[in-house]
């Protein structure tokens, strides 16, 4: 054997090595289930497949000691994976929340404004959850809560064909005609909006209630098309999202749905898109009722400190004086309607007080002796006489 053949055989061996691994690799995949690792973070809940990939391009993530920099990588469940240096959750069952959301609260992780956001009000004890689509800072009702990111991503995307249905109160004049031609969708500013379904509930003056439907969920759409019928938005609720329905469940509270309904209403289709996992033990089980995050006791006043006496606020003078008027209304015992509460002042200009004899308002009885003033009197005047 010349040395160019031995050359093309030793470059041959390698190439079958290489080839026979990516089989085994191939066929392990196909028994394991293996997924990119973009997929893996959003399932473990670590974070968005979009947020993921931003992450690995950051190099902040590691596969078995080898740190990434293109996200077209794919794992095996036995595949150590580190993000900034900590080894990621294992991977949790699919699990699916329903959480009615305030008004005044932003749809977001985080908020550049430091506004407060709908993870800021959540319950403690829940997993890492990630909001299924947005709600406006202002739209209040349902909104979908899932840990894991596949199902997420399949659940806000229009082709799920999942209806959406909102309650919306407006102010104008409502046409059942232009709310009927909806049905044929409608362009608003460049955008095209697909079919919406809307009902005039009640009129009532120069304010409506409707029941919207829709299916694709672009950014402000009721808003939007409600603007261009002439009509303005002042409340927005949504009711239902696809199977799950808002129903009683109390504003600010979390319900989770249990684990064999949301295999039902997904179906094989659904699931297969997302990846769900159902097979995965569940870390924290959560008591099947809603559940709401605690109220902070306000804060209590300071206690003085120990051997200063507590400082009364000082009375004002008018204050006192009322106190001191009440006072004497009690010590009196003339009847209420005949009380005063002044004594009458005495004017220098009125002049001395004339004295009245008490003699001609006091009744005497028949041979009751007269007083030593009385008989002062008649004395007096049998002399003169």
């Amino acid at each position: 054997m010349t040395d160019e053949k031995k050359q093309k055989a030793g470059r041959a061996k390698p190439d079958a090595l290489s080839q026979e691994k990516r089989k085994q690799r191939a066929e392990a995949s196909a028994r394991l289930g293996d997924e990119r690792i973009a997929r893996r973070l959003a399932r473990a809940g670590v974070a968005s497949r979009r947020e993921a990939e931003a992450m690995i391009a950051a190099g902040r993530v590691k596969v078995n000691g080898r740190r990434l920099s293109s996200p077209a990588v794919n794992v095996l469940p036995s595949d150590r994976i580190e993000v900034d240096g900590e080894p990621i959750p294992a991977v949790e069952r699919t699990r699916l929340f329903l959480f009615h959301k305030p008004a005044g609260v932003v749809t977001t992780t985080r908020d550049p404004e430091g506004r407060k956001t709908v993870f800021d009000i959540l319950p403690e004890g829940l997993p890492r959850l990630i909001t299924v689509g947005r709600l406006d800072i202002n739209t209040e009702g349902l909104l979908l809560l899932t840990n894991d990111g596949g199902l997420a991503r399949v659940l806000e995307l229009p082709s799920t064909g999942w209806l959406r249905r909102y309650r919306v109160r407006v102010h104008g004049k409502v046409d059942p005609l232009k709310l009927a031609e909806l049905e044929h969708g409608i362009a608003v500013d460049g955008v095209f909006y697909g079919a919406i379904t809307a009902t005039l509930d009640r009129q009532q003056g120069s304010n409506a209630w409707l029941t919207v439907g829709l299916r694709e969920g672009k950014n402000r759409e009721v808003k939007n098309v409600m603007g261009a019928l002439g009509l303005e938005v002042t409340r927005l609720i949504r009711v239902s999202y696809g199977p799950f329905q808002l129903g009683e469940l109390p504003e600010g509270a979390v319900q989770e749905v249990r684990g064999r309904t949301l295999r039902d209403q997904l179906g094989p289709r659904l699931i297969k898109e997302a990846g769900a996992n159902f097979d995965a033990p569940v870390m924290r089980p959560l008591p099947n009722k809603p559940i709401q995050a605690k109220k902070k006791p306000a804060d209590k006043p300071a206690a003085p400190e120990r051997g200063t006496a507590e400082k009364k606020p000082k009375l004002h003078r008018k204050a006192r004086q009322d106190r001191r008027e009440a006072l004497r209304e009690r010590l009196q015992t003339k009847p209420p309607g005949k009380r005063s509460s002044k004594m009458p002042q005495k004017s220098a200009a009125a002049g001395p007080r004339e004295s009245r004899s008490r003699g001609t308002h006091v009744w005497m009885a028949p041979g009751a002796r007269p007083t030593a003033g009385s008989k002062a009197k008649s004395g007096k005047g049998s002399r003169r006489k």
